[in-house]
């Protein structure tokens, strides 16, 4: 990801890559005279990247999941010592992905059952994605303003994780094989009938629209913003 952003942003007309900053290189260094920087990076130590970015009054533009509620704290009281400075966490940038949760959000009103399958490659660290946990988060909001019940479920006894993670009484599961990219399904159901919504990024080329139009727009939305959709 972090190598297709950066061709993404030397392709882009408007745009200057500053600096490829690995996992050994110097952060600061990197950072000097950056306006925005793009994090790409593992779970573990991310939050530490990106509070550097927001001291050094660098925007930030994140596409790293897994994030812990002491790690959002830890941005966010950076980001109150430098009101002018944006970051964007976006779970999935890829265009489609983010409608996806809309339409899922929009359709949950209106069906009994919900269930979040999602499908990623084996080097995936976190699981439920953050993606499928974005979406799980969108669905349940909707239907707790809608005043819609939790889906029905007469599971008596079962193997641990045969449900799928419980992520606001939407279950969730998580898939890991070799050949996925990044996939995501939706399945709402009512007596009689389904619906399914279905995304699919088959290459990491699908996630750079979406990077671009954080890295143009994360300087005019200070503070911290969560979901690429916020920017749509």
């Amino acid at each position: 990801m972090g190598k297709a952003s950066c061709e993404a942003v030397e392709a882009a007309e408007d745009l200057t890559l500053s600096a490829r900053i690995g996992s050994g290189d110097d952060l600061l260094a990197g950072l000097k005279g950056a306006d925005v920087a793009v994090v790409m990076t593992r779970p573990d130590g991310v939050d530490d990247i990106v509070v550097t970015c927001v001291e050094q009054g660098v925007h930030a533009v994140v596409g790293t999941t897994g994030w812990t509620e002491e790690g959002l704290a830890k941005v966010r009281a950076a980001l109150e010592k430098a009101p002018t400075v944006g970051v964007l966490l976006a779970p999935n940038f890829a265009l489609g992905a983010v409608l996806l949760m809309r339409f899922a959000a929009e359709a949950a009103q209106h069906f009994e059952s919900v269930e979040i399958v999602e499908l990623h490659h084996p080097n995936k660290a976190d699981a439920p994605s953050g993606t499928a946990r974005h979406t799980a988060h969108q669905i349940a909001e909707a239907r707790r303003e809608a005043g819609v019940g939790p889906s029905p479920d007469a599971t008596s006894s079962a193997l641990d994780g045969a449900r799928g993670a419980d992520v606001e009484g939407v279950r969730v599961h998580s898939v890991r094989l070799r050949g996925l990219v990044a996939h995501e399904e939706v399945l709402l159901g009512s007596p009689g009938e389904q619906l399914t919504i279905r995304h699919d990024s088959y290459d990491r080329i699908s996630f750079m629209p979406g990077v671009l139009l954080g890295v143009r727009q994360v300087s005019g939305r200070p503070g911290l913003v969560q979901g690429l959709e916020n920017y749509l």
